[in-house]
């Protein structure tokens, strides 16, 4: 796989642009909302934020208007099944997560979230891991610890500090970004505009194929968006290590227009909320990590040795047999 890669794109560039709609009013007062529609709402808006996608990108893949997104999910719109049903596909998640919570489907699955009510995240993941040798289909990954895959939004340091790890461990350094590229024949936004976030998906999975297949030991930089399709991620936990770099959202917007890119500055404002917004929406999802480290506030020099020294620890303090974190 050609390993020329020129600098990285926004990956999330859909990250930092919105469209609102204030909630909807009748007769000089808002409309009275019902408790199931609201909750609805709130689920698509964060299913909606976790793939950092703006209301105006969903509207468009769904073909239905901004107008009649926003009093979805303000609460205030009564759609039709297969309105959900087209939201939940472009969204690539089941109906049953938008509508409401399939865990309540069975006397099973009662069982089952009874016994992880109020776990806190280490015997989560540790419940997510038995699950996951326990239905596995395929041998374990021996070579997990050999790939070291940075995730998190643009601004973390996923490129600058995964480039200075690959050095140290004489390993290559992979964008996936730039790998999917390659795979598609365009940029990933050219993906976007032109197939959907659906095909974009598919690239992104067919590119982590790709690289893990090509490379036992290698640093990787994921897209920032990749947690939120269950498929990729797990397959990513699965085969190697992963760090969550985080930042606060004031971090993350310094440094993506110091790096040029001044598209976020166009709507100040609004664009630190989507941002805090997905942030929020996406934090339970990085959190799956194996471990996570924070750049905030650290010269590059600082920020450098600490990940790599924390790296280093965490590595070795791993079972030679254990799987995902």
């Amino acid at each position: 796989m050609n390993q020329n890669y020129s600098p990285a794109p926004l990956d999330d560039a859909a990250d930092e642009d919105a469209n609102r709609a204030e909630r909807p009013e009748r007769g000089g007062e808002r409309e009275e909302r019902d408790p199931f529609l609201t909750a609805m709402g709130e689920r698509v808006r964060l299913l909606r934020a976790r793939r950092g996608m703006t209301r105006k990108t969903l509207a468009s893949e769904t073909g239905l208007s901004e107008r009649h997104l926003a009093n979805l999910e303000s609460g205030v719109g009564n759609a039709s099944v297969l309105v959900l049903r087209q939201i939940a596909a472009t969204l690539n998640c089941p109906l049953a997560e938008v509508i409401g919570d399939e865990t309540t489907a069975s006397a099973e699955w009662l069982l089952i979230r009874e016994l992880l009510q109020g776990r806190d995240q280490a015997a989560l993941q540790r419940a997510r891991v038995a699950l996951a040798e326990m239905f596995a289909q395929a041998p374990r990954d021996p070579h997990r610890k050999d790939r070291i895959a940075l995730i998190g939004l643009r601004g973390a340091g996923k490129s600058t500090l995964g480039r200075m790890l690959a050095q140290e461990r004489k390993v290559p350094f992979v964008e996936l970004t730039r790998v999917i590229e390659q795979l598609a024949g365009c940029p990933p936004s050219e993906i976007h505009s032109l197939y959907g976030a659906t095909a974009y998906r598919r690239y992104e999975h067919r590119a982590l194929e790709a690289v893990i297949h090509e490379h036992e030991r290698a640093v990787i930089a994921s897209p920032g968006g990749l947690v939120s399709e269950s498929g990729t991620f797990n397959a990513l936990l699965s085969h190697c290590f992963t760090v969550w770099l985080q930042a606060t959202p004031e971090e993350h917007m310094r440094r993506v227009v110091a790096q040029g890119d001044l598209r976020p500055m166009s709507g100040n404002k609004e664009a630190m909320d989507d941002l805090k917004r997905i942030l929020a929406g996406r934090g339970e999802l990085y959190g799956r990590a194996d471990m996570s480290f924070d750049t905030s506030e650290k010269t590059l020099a600082d920020a450098y040795l600490q990940l790599r020294d924390r790296l280093a620890a965490r590595v070795a303090a791993e079972a030679p047999d254990d799987v995902g974190g």
